[in-house]
């Protein structure tokens, strides 16, 4: 059996057997996955992309384009399938043997389903843990794909360096319930299955759409394609080539950090965390500026000031 430490070295050198037993831990919550992922954060490189959308609308399709075209260029590729729960199992209804199965037999990628165990966001609690144990193993990118899309929906665009919203012809009031704050979680809208009719409408309400949202955010580019037949894939392409240009590395791993270590603080529930990190860091922006630099992390920080708290409750319950 290996050891964590075993998987820690597995991870970096790019071990199938390590990665996958590191996804375990971090889906289920062992006592060790803290410092597993501790050990192999500075260790990420490359970028995440979100892909999510409402049931039907051909994401897993459209992800299995976007496997295809980066196994092309070269690169090791992971994916992060989430799925319903099974309501007796707590685990993914719909395999990864099931979907995407042309690239089941390719030892450059990596598909695990996760279970979103009714949590809200369309995301398992361990998706943000997953994606940082693919990315540290070399899988760029790493795509995340959500079980659907709601006004709950929208945890991808936290997690995702670029975020794909995949709408199709024909869903009529579906689309119709996005309007109030889903269309932003797009950096590009996808209009899938563009040879359907009602593409033209569809693109039309989506741009009348986007013509409301609040001054000063960032208008997504809409794009047509079919995943199906491959038409306006080099489009969708070129745009997700553009944004991750956008972005440095160095950008990314601060912004990744930054959403991490707030996450982590809410996920436990650690009151009054921004005073913690006075007493224990001089500030939040101390702490930025050492995981940046690198002789820090989320996890260590989300460790030090959950055990912070519990001396402090213990301290005051002693009294």
């Amino acid at each position: 059996m290996l050891s964590t430490t075993d998987i820690i070295s597995g991870i970096t050198k790019g071990s199938i057997r390590a990665v996958a037993r590191a996804l375990s831990k971090v889906e289920n919550g062992t006592p060790d996955a803290i410092d597993l992922l501790d050990a192999i954060f500075a260790s990420q490189r490359g970028f995440t992309i979100g892909v999510t959308g409402p049931p039907g609308a051909g994401k897993s399709t459209l992800v299995n384009r976007m496997i295809t075209r980066y196994r092309n260029s070269g690169n090791s590729v992971g994916v992060i399938a989430v799925d319903p729960s099974s309501p007796f199992t707590g685990g993914a209804l719909l395999g990864d043997r099931i979907r995407m199965q042309s690239h089941a037999t390719d030892s450059k990628v990596f598909i695990r389903s996760m279970g979103s165990r009714g949590h809200l966001g369309g995301l398992s609690g361990a998706t943000r843990d997953a994606s940082i144990v693919l990315s540290a193993a070399g899988y760029t990118p790493v795509i995340i794909e959500t079980v659907g899309v709601g006004q709950a929906e929208v945890e991808v665009a936290g997690l995702a360096d670029i975020t794909l919203l995949v709408l199709v012809p024909g869903l009529g009031d579906d689309v119709q319930s996005m309007k109030a704050g889903i269309m932003e979680i797009g950096d590009i809208i996808v209009l899938n299955k563009s040879d359907r009719s009602g593409i033209d409408q569809l693109e039309n309400y989506v741009k009348a759409s986007l013509d409301l949202m609040p001054a000063g955010l960032k208008r997504p580019e809409v794009v047509r394609v079919s995943a199906a037949n491959g038409e306006g894939l080099e489009d969708l392409w070129g745009a997700v080539d553009r944004l991750s240009a956008t972005h440095s590395e160095k950008d990314k791993i601060l912004r990744s950090a930054v959403k991490t270590m707030n996450q982590i603080l809410q996920e436990n529930g650690i009151l009054f965390s921004e005073k913690l990190l006075e007493l224990e860091y001089n500030g939040r922006e101390t702490v930025e500026k050492l995981i940046l630099a690198g002789r820090l992390t989320p996890y260590a920080v989300g460790k030090k000031l959950l055990e912070r708290a519990e001396r402090m409750f213990e301290h005051n319950g002693s009294k």
